[in-house]
C-alpha cells in the first residue's frame, strides 16, 4: 500500500511512519517543517519520502495527495497544546489545524476515494463519572478548546469520508517529542518530592505500540471508531508517576493532589479517561501491551534503564 502520513515530525506520525517501512508499505511522510524535523535516529522515516505540507492551506492539501495519490492517509497531525489553546490569540490558529485542516484532508480523501484514519482523543468526552467511555458513545461534552477541535476533526471525517478509521487515544508518549515520562525525568533530577494529580484517571499510550495496531488496521476494510490505549488497566497520573520513577531507579516522592490542589492548569482536563477497547478485539485486532511494560521498553529505547 502507498500511505501518506501527517504530522511525521511529532510522537506519533514518526513510530508509524517506521512500522510502514518495517512492513513494506510505501510510506510518504509530511509535516510543515520544509524538510523532515524529528529526532535523527537513524530509522526508516529519516530517510523515507517527505513532504512539506501546510494542512490548513485546502489548496495544498488538495495538490499534493493528488500528486502522491495514496491508498490511505493516516492524519496524525494535531495542534496538541491543550492549556496553549486556551488562550484567545491562539484559538484561531488551533481551529484552523484540528478542524480545517483536518476537513482538507478529508475532503481530499473522499476525492480520491482513499482511506482516511483520523488520530482522535478521549477529549471529545465530558469526562465525568466512573464507567468508561465506548467507542460509538456519541454524548460528547469536551471541556476544553483543544477537546472541541478534536470533535470538530471527528465530525468532519465522518460526515465526508466512507473508508474511515477513528482512533481515540489517551496519554500519549513516545520518543519523538515532549510527554509526561519526559516532563517527570527531568523535574525529578531537581526535585526529591513532586506533587502529581491523583484524580484523574485513565491509562498511557505508547507510540510505539499504537503504531503497530495502527498498521494492522489501515490494511483492513473494518471501518469505525476505536479506542486504543496500552492494557493493564486505569490509573491515575500519580500512578504513572511513581512507575516511572521506580522503573527509572529514582527516588523521588510522588504526594498525589487532587486537581484543584494541583490548580495549574489553563484548560479543564477530564476526570475520567477511562476508554473501553474491547471493540479492538471483536475486530480481530491485538490489543497494545500493558503500560508497566511500555514504560520499561520506553526507558530503555531512551537509553535511561537496562
Amino acid at each position: 500500500m502507498k500511505i501518506f502520513v501527517t504530522g511525521v515530525g511529532g510522537q506519533l506520525g514518526h513510530d508509524v511512519m517506521n512500522e510502514l517501512a518495517k512492513r513494506g508499505h510505501a510510506g510518504v511522510g509530511s509535516d510543515i517543517a520544509p524538510a523532515y524535523s524529528g529526532i535523527q535516529d537513524g530509522s526508516a522515516v529519516c530517510g523515507m519520502p517527505y513532504a512539506q505540507l501546510d494542512i490548513t492551506d485546502a489548496a495544498a492539501v488538495s495538490r499534493v495527495l493528488n500528486d502522491v495519490k495514496p491508498d490511505a492517509v493516516i492524519h496524525c497531525a494535531a495542534w496538541t497544546a491543550v492549556d496553549a489553546a486556551e488562550d484567545a490569540e491562539n484559538r484561531p490558529k488551533v481551529r484552523a489545524i484540528n478542524v480545517d485542516g483536518t476537513r482538507h484532508i478529508a475532503q481530499a480523501c473522499r476525492t480520491l476515494g482513499c482511506k482516511m484514519m483520523y488520530i482522535s482523543t478521549d477529549y471529545v468526552f465530558n469526562g465525568q463519572g466512573n464507567e468508561p467511555w465506548q467507542p460509538d458513545c456519541e454524548d460528547y461534552a469536551p471541556l476544553n478548546v483543544y477537546g472541541e477541535s478534536k470533535l470538530g476533526g471527528e465530525l468532519a471525517v465522518k460526515e465526508l469520508v466512507v473508508k474511515r478509521f477513528i482512533v481515540r487515544i489517551a496519554w500519549v508518549f513516545g520518543l519523538n517529542g515532549n510527554n509526561f515520562i519526559k516532563t517527570m525525568l527531568r523535574v525529578g533530577q531537581t526535585h526529591d518530592t513532586l506533587r502529581v494529580v491523583d484524580d484523574q484517571i485513565g491509562t498511557p499510550t505508547y507510540t510505539l505500540d499504537l503504531a503497530r495496531l495502527l498498521a494492522d488496521m489501515i490494511g483492513t476494510e473494518k471501518y469505525g471508531v476505536y479506542h486504543a490505549t496500552n492494557e493493564g488497566g486505569f490509573i491515575s497520573w500519580a500512578d504513572f508517576a511513581k512507575e516511572i520513577f521506580r522503573q527509572a531507579g529514582m527516588s523521588v516522592n510522588v504526594i498525589p493532589v487532587t486537581t484543584a490542589e494541583y490548580g495549574l492548569s489553563k484548560a479543564a482536563r477530564p476526570f475520567n479517561s477511562r476508554l473501553d477497547k474491547g471493540k479492538l478485539a471483536e475486530n480481530g485486532f491485538a490489543p497494545l501491551p500493558g503500560w508497566k511494560d511500555a514504560v520499561g521498553r520506553y526507558l530503555q529505547a531512551a537509553g535511561i534503564s537496562e
